[in-house]
């Protein structure tokens, strides 16, 4: 893809809105209350998710977002007129799948190269590392993953103390 493409496409995406004027409870306002963020750290993810399909549309090899990211696609395929028609098919002109892991070591060993190839790609391309709060190491990436949706008006949740090694 040329540099003149490539700026293009970059425009569409910046200029992609993912919250609905005429919503009351924006798409913004649900992102940072699923996952527990500021409205301010939302908005920050939705950027570095832009940036991230970018990515994925230049790239030569396969990538893998940080969960912050991850967390910003998931909530955006559910939107799914505004995924697969206005954000893949007018915005970026192809389809983006989101293909979870399979599993076991040889998996774990493919998604953390491809998370080190992203976090390069991204320094490559914006001239900037991508910001540690939303794109962590990979040990911290790849630990911090066992989570399930819980209904904070019915349960209190505590942390579990940490075993000092």
């Amino acid at each position: 893809m040329t540099a003149i493409l490539q700026n293009d496409l970059w425009q569409r995406i910046q200029h992609f809105e993912l919250d609905d004027p005429t919503a009351s409870f924006s798409f913004t306002d649900r992102l940072a209350r699923e996952n527990g963020w500021s409205l301010e750290f939302a908005v920050r993810a939705v950027s570095e998710y832009k940036k991230f399909m970018f990515l994925l549309c230049v790239a030569s090899h396969p990538l893998t977002p940080s969960d912050q990211v991850d967390q910003v696609w998931h909530l955006h395929l559910l939107y799914t007129r505004s995924y697969w028609e206005d954000f893949c098919g007018h915005t970026l002109g192809r389809a983006i799948h989101h293909g979870p892991t399979k599993g076991g070591t040889h998996e774990q060993a493919k998604f953390d190269d491809w998370y080190a190839r992203t976090k390069e790609l991204y320094h490559a391309t914006f001239g900037t590392l991508p910001p540690p709060n939303l794109w962590p190491d990979s040990e911290t990436r790849f630990r911090d993953v066992n989570f399930r949706r819980v209904n904070l008006d019915a349960y209190w949740l505590l942390p579990k103390p940490r075993r000092r090694s």
